[in-house]
């Protein structure tokens, strides 16, 4: 017997009573497998896909990633997937960026200049200044300092620790959309909201059990 397609594991979801299906973004990105295991851990059922009408269908999609912004938006573009992240945005669909999936819903990057960016959400993103006594990447856990009330923080501690990855960081046009700072070597914007588009420069499907509620929040939304 052939394995499930995809598309037929969509449909198996969409008969289940009281049933969330996600969408987790596949655009040749890192880190995506350890996305789909969180979800597991936490008894959601989850589609790794690139399908239009898969992504369009789903209850929560997820941009997750690791690696270059110029490469991830080579991707997005050759798979349609940037055209699909504007029309999930548009339908009000709840989206997710993780990381890099974070950058790239923004205008530009320093890693690629010339590059344009989703420009779902404005602002742009910054390589970390060099500073005496911190490496970078920036890798390890650091505290947050929560504002303006986001949903993925429900249930948190005020400055849970959660795990970073990165070299580059946001600066949002607007500060309202963040509810989430932290500071290493400048101060970071580590998480936004804007109506359905949630987002975490930080890891938290790496961020133990703190990582494990906020992908709860998100699911449950």
């Amino acid at each position: 017997m052939s394995a499930k397609s995809s598309f037929e594991k969509l449909q198996e979801y969409n008969n289940r009573e009281n049933m969330r299906m996600i969408a987790i973004i596949d655009y040749d990105a890192g880190n995506i497998k350890s996305v789909e295991k969180a979800l597991k851990y936490l008894g959601e059922d989850a589609v790794i896909t690139r399908d239009r009408e898969e992504i369009l269908s789903a209850d929560k999609v997820i941009l997750p990633g690791v690696g270059a912004f110029g490469d991830a938006m080579y991707n997005l573009k050759k798979y349609g997937l940037d055209e699909v992240l504007r029309e999930v945005a548009k339908r009000q669909i709840p989206l997710l960026g993780i990381c890099l999936g974070l950058q790239l819903l923004f205008e530009r990057s320093d890693e690629t200049p010339g590059v344009e960016g989703l420009g779902i959400l404005k602002g742009e993103i910054l390589r970390i200044p060099d500073c005496p006594g911190l490496k970078i990447p920036h890798m390890g856990s650091n505290s947050l300092k929560l504002q303006n009330d986001g949903r993925l923080f429900k249930n948190l501690p005020e400055e849970p620790y959660v795990y970073f990855v990165h070299s580059y960081y946001l600066k949002a046009t607007d500060e309202s959309i963040v509810k989430a700072t932290t500071e290493y070597s400048t101060y970071i914007h580590a998480s936004v909201e804007q109506e359905n588009v949630f987002a975490c420069q930080f890891h938290p499907e790496k961020s133990s059990d703190t990582g494990l509620q906020i992908l709860k929040n998100f699911v449950e939304l």
